[in-house]
């Protein structure tokens, strides 16, 4: 059993990791949020999505493109909206919401974009291969909490550097840009190469 943990950590974290979008924008909002409250919808985000490809692995796999290329757009869409209406300068009032808010946020950012990706479908496959779907799960959402981690930090780190030198307007219209040029190259990559 630890080996298929093993080996369903790796083949998910290396499947995920190289050229993986949700790995720049898990940066980005930790670039604008705290870093704890992202790492907790990303790991609420990241279980139950792995928590479907363990169980209906195939049937993910074969959703319709524009489908999954609409419910991407419209996550990433939403996610810089909710980044463009935010304030640049906290109230008091809002200091108690801002963590429940980002966790909510990156729980959005992640669940409803990129189903059906390399990382599913890696894990479904294992689950399918391996008949332990538990200890399947469980290798794929370390592996994609730990590529998030890796993201969150990063952007955390540079949200830090960032507050000390540039306006929060600023790094609020670069973080809505980005976001927007991620998604747009997340929902061509989901009609042009899926398939």
């Amino acid at each position: 059993m630890v080996l298929i943990f093993f080996t369903t950590f790796g083949a998910v974290f290396v499947a995920e990791i190289v050229g993986d979008k949700l790995l720049y924008t898990t940066g980005v909002l930790a670039a604008r949020y705290r870093t704890p409250p992202i790492m907790l919808g990303m790991a609420v985000a990241f279980m139950v999505k792995m928590g479907a490809a363990v169980l209906i692995g195939d049937v993910i796999s074969k959703l319709p493109r524009l489908l999954v290329a609409s419910i991407t757009a419209l996550s990433f869409l939403g996610v810089a909206y909710t980044l463009w209406r935010k304030p640049d300068e906290r109230k008091l009032d809002e200091k108690n919401h801002t963590a429940k808010k980002a966790a909510m946020v990156s729980f959005a950012a992640i669940f409803f974009s990129e189903w059906g990706d390399v990382g599913q479908v890696t894990a479904a496959t294992l689950a399918a291969r391996y008949r332990l779907p538990l200890v399947v799960w469980l290798g794929a959402v370390g592996a994609m909490v730990t590529k998030g981690a890796l993201a969150a930090f990063l952007g955390g780190g540079i949200r830090r550097r960032i507050q000390e030198r540039v306006s929060p307007k600023v790094v609020r219209y670069v973080a809505v840009a980005l976001l927007l040029i991620l998604g747009l190259l997340t929902v061509l990559e989901i009609l042009i190469e899926r398939r």
